[in-house]
């Protein structure tokens, strides 16, 4: 019969084989998730592209990227639920923010109001993200597979410096040139008196969410230049989402 020992040492061991198991199915979602959104960026950089050299105009550009864009950046909640369950180890809350602020950009300011489709602080954003994306989201493909080339580790923690910045500033000019619009229309408003007895002006709300802008871009970019020092300068930094 084996001892209390024996039995501890099998169960140990067992405990061991499925950790390692969840880990292993764990890397291999995580690999195939961000192969598959390195991939439905790249598609859109090359319609971007590709729309641009034929027409010669970003005038429906947009348009013509809409139904990609808003599935591939909607699909990122799915990087909340890594951080939520552990096998990303990322705040929750930062990768929350970020992921929704861009999905709110989609769909409640782009998507939902028409003529600010065509402002030039939209392409500013959609040029930013994608770039963003592409370096990102491959970055954590090779980081998984432990093969980094360096053009892909320098990319991923150098191009953000001018690329945060402008993003944000595109995002901001066309919540900016949304706002007549909204004042207007009084979409997404909620007027007294009604049978709820609750008021919202979708105007103000953009006002305020513009003036979020200025204590969290600050947080969020310093965040980056920290994870940027780790890694550059040799430190060991766990990191798969940001």
């Amino acid at each position: 019969m084996a001892s209390s020992e024996d039995d501890g040492a099998v169960d140990e061991k067992e405990t061991n084989n499925r950790r390692r198991n969840r880990g292993a199915i764990a890397t291999a979602w995580l690999t195939f998730y961000n192969i598959a959104m390195t991939a439905g960026w790249l598609v859109l950089a090359i319609t971007m592209m590709r729309f641009y050299l034929q027409k010669g105009t970003h005038r429906g550009l947009y348009r013509s990227i809409a139904k990609t864009l808003k599935f591939f950046q909607t699909a990122a909640l799915v990087e909340v639920g890594h951080c939520a369950i552990g096998i990303v180890r990322t705040s929750v809350i930062v990768t929350g923010v970020q992921v929704c602020s861009r999905i709110f950009m989609v769909w409640f300011i782009a998507s939902s109001i028409r003529q600010v489709q065509s402002e030039e602080s939209v392409i500013l954003f959609l040029v930013v993200w994608t770039v963003t994306e592409i370096s990102r989201y491959s970055y954590y493909t090779f980081n998984l597979l432990h093969q980094v080339p360096y053009f892909i580790k320098w990319a991923r923690y150098n191009l953000f410096i001018v690329l945060y910045p402008l993003g944000v500033v595109g995002e901001l000019l066309t919540i900016y040139a949304a706002l007549p619009i909204v004042r207007r229309t009084a979409m997404y408003s909620l007027r007294l008196p009604n049978k709820y007895n609750v008021s919202f002006d979708y105007y103000y709300f953009l006002i305020i969410a513009m003036l979020s802008y200025i204590p969290l871009f600050p947080q969020l970019f310093f965040h980056m230049l920290r994870q940027r020092r780790k890694v550059l300068h040799g430190e060991v930094i766990v990191e798969k989402d940001d």
